[in-house]
């Protein structure tokens, strides 16, 4: 069994066969999946997708990219919303200066309050980051200073530096379907760093596929092949990167039913 650690089952990319992709995702030997929010103005649409499934469960919160968009967001109204049942996290939130679609101090902001619902509750943070290494290991460390708190870092694509910083922080690294892509050397050479006990594997669907389904839109059942490349790199089994990426996930995310 595998986790697919993070995907967007509620975007309009899945409306007319999510049933069919959750039936696929189970018959690739995917056992759960975890939805993420990215506004919470649409929260109401991630929660209602993990409550029609016994095998996901999702997060609440605000992705940088929308950290304008959405009004800023205080801890206790994070909290408030991930007082149910499904609701394992929050995030995703964090840095992206590629695009900077917000300010920096607005995304910074939105950032810190994400890490104060995640100390106050121990659930777990799903952190964004592209082309903010710098400022993303400075805030995470000066804000584990205040208290700690779980999470990971998603998607990883970073360099070698921002990795050796968040597993210090006893963070975990999730690793999606670019660590399959030609040009990703540098990322492959940190996963081989990386215990394996400390890495989550995911797709991001719908985006970003591994090969050998590059260029289709991604889904949970792709899962399969990025922790086939995480076998090859780290010299394992699937069927060991399976174990223990799922035991991983369920000792981050313990708040989630392994039934």
């Amino acid at each position: 069994m595998l986790v697919d650690s993070h995907c967007h089952l509620d975007f309009p990319d899945f409306a007319e066969e999510l049933d069919d992709v959750v039936g696929r995702a189970r018959e690739a030997g995917i056992g759960h999946m975890l939805t993420i929010c990215t506004h919470v103005s649409k929260f109401d649409q991630v929660l209602k997708v993990a409550e029609s499934y016994d095998n996901i469960f999702c997060t609440v919160g605000i992705h940088p990219h929308n950290a304008l968009a959405e009004a800023e967001i205080s801890p206790e109204q994070l909290i408030e919303l991930a007082d149910t049942p499904k609701v394992i996290g929050f995030g995703e939130t964090g840095l992206d200066y590629y695009y900077d679609k917000a300010p920096r101090d607005v995304q910074q902001r939105q950032f810190r309050a994400h890490i104060e619902a995640a100390r106050r509750t121990g659930l777990p943070l799903i952190i964004h980051t592209r082309d903010a290494d710098d400022d993303m290991a400075e805030i995470l460390t000066e804000e584990a200073g205040k208290g700690p708190f779980p999470g990971l870092l998603h998607c990883f694509s970073s360099g070698a530096k921002l990795a050796e910083a968040a597993l210090e922080l006893g963070l975990y690294i999730s690793i999606s379907g670019i660590v399959t892509f030609k040009n990703a050397e540098d990322l492959r050479e940190t996963v081989k760093k990386v215990p394996l006990d400390r890495i989550l594997v995911e797709t991001d669907a719908p985006y970003l596929a591994p090969v050998p389904k590059r260029g289709k839109r991604n889904e949970p059942a792709f899962t399969a092949h990025t922790a086939e490349k995480v076998a090859e790199i780290k010299d394992v089994s699937l069927a060991n990167v399976a174990k223990t990426t799922t035991d991983n996930f369920f000792r981050l995310f313990s708040k989630a039913s392994r039934a």
